[in-house]
């Protein structure tokens, strides 16, 4: 599709994206707010995590080694969930999306770097939190990484602005956008190929 329609189509998505003023929370009784409900959130996570078998070593390694796909077939449920549930709130005008920008270099290494230390340690870090949790000891290293890591992103965060973030900074880029149609007609496709991937997944991959 020629880049003129692909920019037709982004212009008609009918998706507030969120302003930068928008990404932080502007008042102490907002952000306490968030806070909470990141609390009460997270939790739920961390348990629906435990109790889908995801925070066990030996099921993490599995996916690495392409030889257990529960933690596929998890993430599949968990965006096609996502993508009904936020999208048709969204459209009822009952939450704000807070799409972050696309850079490609920072998503590249982040990625990379983040794929390095789960093959090496065999958690994520959502992961990691839950196996803590069910008493996983080998998890804590992990979980002071992470620390460790955010610590450093943070310090390093203005740098970063400056230099690292600023290539491929393509903004707050969605995948319809990307394909250049709009995002009903996206959903419509991209939707039933997920439900397609998963069944096919659950049916004929090693368990």
């Amino acid at each position: 599709m020629p880049a003129t329609s692909k920019a037709a189509a982004a212009k008609k998505l009918p998706v507030d994206k969120g302003g930068p003023e928008k990404d932080t929370p502007a008042k102490k009784e907002f952000s306490a707010k968030q806070l909470v409900l990141g609390l009460v959130f997270g939790l739920i996570f961390g348990f629906l995590l435990q109790k889908g078998g995801v925070a066990k070593y030996h099921i993490l390694l599995g996916v690495l080694l392409l030889e257990d796909f529960t933690v596929v077939k998890v993430m599949l449920t968990a965006i096609i969930v996502g993508c009904i549930g936020i999208f048709s709130l969204q459209a009822l005008g009952l939450v704000k999306l807070h799409v972050k920008p696309t850079r490609y270099a920072a998503n590249i290494i982040g990625g990379l770097i983040f794929g390095i230390g789960f093959a090496m340690i065999g958690y994520c870090p959502g992961t990691g939190a839950a196996a803590l949790g069910q008493g996983n000891g080998d998890a804590i290293a992990g979980i002071a990484g992470l620390m460790l890591g955010s610590y450093l992103f943070a310090e390093a965060s203005g740098w970063l602005d400056k230099t690292l973030l600023k290539v491929g900074d393509r903004g707050k880029l969605m995948l319809p956008e990307v394909v250049g149609v709009s995002l009903p007609v996206f959903l419509m496709i991209f939707l039933p190929l997920l439900i397609a991937a998963l069944f096919a997944i659950d049916r004929f991959a090693a368990r």
